[in-house]
């Protein structure tokens, strides 16, 4: 990776080489974002914008073709990146990629029928082919096109988030080696925006239905501020990397380890937790 970031930061033909290269491959878009965040970060919005000029071409041609992820990750990234190099924080950059990708989703459900329905019909074959003669018909558990512009809102957040981490992360190992940890660990979402994230959050859960899935893409800031939490704790205990691993795999399959580190983010953000170094 540091290879790759040390090549990026040769020159914008470079920059614009592999994020192009890793937009085209579809399953890389996020990789080709997270390099036009670092030169962002690194070299300043100017030449950043400059490479997104270009990268956002393969972009807008997916899009056109009924793919609008690799879009949305990039203008996600893109302005996450922007905000982060101002110097407003993770907490407003994190935001503000949660915020796009929320109204990301609501476009595609009013303008891009189509997308969602090939979602849903994707999903509808899979139910079929998980049935066989015997089994309960599993239809009523089909999603609707909310529910499924939600996941894929939360998705598109999801990403962001991890993009702007990476070109983040490779700044630091060029330039700074040893800050991403720093800065990571002592992330912290201040009150105000803290209340309003679970107000809103709540305010969509409390909708019920197939809204409740949309409440999900505005605990991403919180999400990430847990993480970074938990960094911090097995930091300032000396603990080993594998509890690191233990906690994500209890984090990935245990939805009230999910529910846990929510309140802790929650707790942390009013009531500061001594769990950093």
């Amino acid at each position: 990776m540091r290879v790759l970031a040390s090549y990026v930061m040769r020159g914008r033909k470079q920059a614009i080489i592999v994020a192009m290269l890793a937009t085209i491959s579809l399953l890389f878009a996020w990789l080709g974002a997270a390099v036009v965040a670092l030169v962002i970060l690194a070299q300043g919005w100017r030449t950043g914008l400059y490479v997104a000029f270009w990268v956002l071409a393969p972009a807008l041609v997916f899009a056109g073709l009924g793919d609008s992820g690799p879009l949305i990750g990039l203008l996600g990234t893109v302005l996450a990146a922007l905000v982060l190099a101002a110097g407003y924080g993770w907490s407003l950059a994190l935001l503000t990629g949660s915020l796009l990708a929320l109204l990301a989703g609501g476009l595609l459900f009013l303008f891009d029928a189509s997308a969602i329905s090939a979602v849903l019909e994707l999903l509808d074959r899979f139910f079929v082919q998980s049935m066989d003669s015997t089994s309960t018909p599993l239809i009523h558990l089909l999603p609707s096109a909310v529910q499924v512009v939600g996941l894929l809102s939360f998705g598109y957040a999801l990403t962001i988030s991890v993009s702007l981490l990476l070109a983040r992360w490779w700044q630091a190992v060029l330039y700074r080696p040893g800050a991403f940890k720093e800065e990571f660990q002592a992330f912290r979402i201040a009150p105000q925006l803290t209340a309003l994230l679970v107000i809103m959050a709540l305010l969509l859960w409390w909708l019920g239905g197939a809204f409740s899935t949309w409440a999900f893409v505005l605990t991403v800031p919180l999400m990430f501020a847990g993480f970074a939490l938990v960094h911090a704790a097995v930091n300032k205990r000396q603990l080993g990397v594998h509890w690191l691993v233990l906690f994500y795999l209890a984090w990935l399959f245990l939805d009230p380890v999910k529910l846990l580190i929510i309140a802790l983010v929650v707790w942390d953000s009013f009531l500061p937790i001594k769990a950093r170094s």
